[in-house]
């Protein structure tokens, strides 16, 4: 039996939500007065999702295996927060909430959600943050030595056929991947080489003028303005220096902050440092969660789970906790769905 016709008997004790009938452009919209968490642009601009809401906000969603999973928090005024997860509920009866942050998990444990903790994300608040120090020494070494070696850092609009050489980059990168066959979508869409709406690209130029690593940013938004960035894609050919991805960060942390941006958010860091929830939760789930992060046949053949903490951790920023919630049904169930609407296997 095909994994479609499964899903379909599974899905259909999913209740059918009403549409919220946004075009990109009105969700972007939406965004931009109340885009401050990781997730939100993704929910605007992902092919794919469905959405549920008005004209006040949405709360973006999938559905995989007869789990319906909303990804990230809403995005509305933070004054009708309440109302619309209380009516995405109403209407769903037993959805799951995947990566939200603090604020939305506490609202949904006083609504019987057990809430597990799924990852971190990691936080530069530039009014503060700098490179500066012993711990962040690595960090700049990476800069200079690419200076060093003729390496050249630019935005991908200022260099001449980048579509092209980004093109052929990400083909190469897919290859040399341990899932070769699929992009990840729902907690991270698919990679667009030319970008999207607001969007940074910035990209590594070796001595012989070709692309070999790149680095896209998300944008983040409060009141109409951009007020930071988001890790959204990196890639790199399997030949170049492992400062590559480093110092593109640091440089582009360097020019949003010269531009008065308030931070820079790396993105979830998947399993790491799962701890209590402080809510009720699974116990065994919890413990599944930390025992697949120390997995090595998980960070070899699957994902570097290990590897992909361990970057982000070089930058030494705020770790932000983000949880994963259910009011019915077994967290593993959910997760395996999640996964699979994810495309990790």
């Amino acid at each position: 039996m095909s994994r479609k016709l499964i899903d379909r008997l599974f899905d259909r004790g999913l209740a059918e939500l009403p549409d919220a009938k946004l075009q990109q452009a009105d969700r972007l919209a939406l965004f931009m007065q109340h885009g401050d968490f990781s997730l939100a642009y993704s929910s605007a601009v992902q092919a794919g999702l469905s959405h549920f809401g008005d004209a006040r906000g949405y709360i973006a969603h999938g559905k995989k295996m007869g789990s319906l999973i909303a990804l990230g928090d809403p995005v509305c005024a933070k004054a009708d927060r309440t109302d619309l997860l209380d009516a995405f509920i109403g209407e769903a009866r037993t959805p799951c909430f995947a990566e939200i942050d603090r604020e939305t998990a506490e609202h949904l444990a006083v609504r019987g959600f057990r809430i597990a903790m799924m990852g971190i994300d990691t936080a530069l608040d530039l009014a503060s943050y700098d490179f500066s120090g012993k711990r962040k020494e690595t960090v700049r070494y990476s800069e200079r030595w690419l200076e060093k070696k003729g390496y050249r850092i630019a935005e991908a609009e200022d260099v001449e056929g980048a579509d092209c050489m980004i093109a052929e980059l990400s083909a190469r990168w897919r290859q040399s991947r341990i899932v070769k066959k699929r992009e990840m979508a729902f907690l991270n869409r698919p990679l667009s080489e030319a970008g999207g709406p607001m969007m940074r690209r910035f990209v590594l130029i070796e001595p012989d003028g070709h692309i070999s690593c790149l680095l896209y940013f998300d944008p983040i938004c409060r009141d109409g303005e951009i007020v930071g960035y988001l890790t959204s894609f990196k890639r790199k050919l399997p030949e170049t220096t492992s400062h590559a991805e480093i110092g593109l960060t640091k440089r582009a942390v360097d020019v949003f902050k010269a531009e008065g941006r308030e931070r820079v958010m790396l993105g979830l860091s998947p399993l790491c440092n799962v701890e209590p929830s402080g809510y009720d939760e699974s116990t065994p789930f919890r413990a599944m969660l930390r025992g697949l992060y120390r997995s090595g046949a998980v960070n070899r053949k699957v994902f570097n789970l290990q590897g992909h903490a361990a970057f982000k951790r070089r930058f030494h920023g705020c770790e932000e906790p983000r949880y994963l919630a259910w009011n019915a049904g077994s967290p593993f169930k959910h997760f395996i769905s999640l996964m699979r609407l994810s495309k990790a296997f």
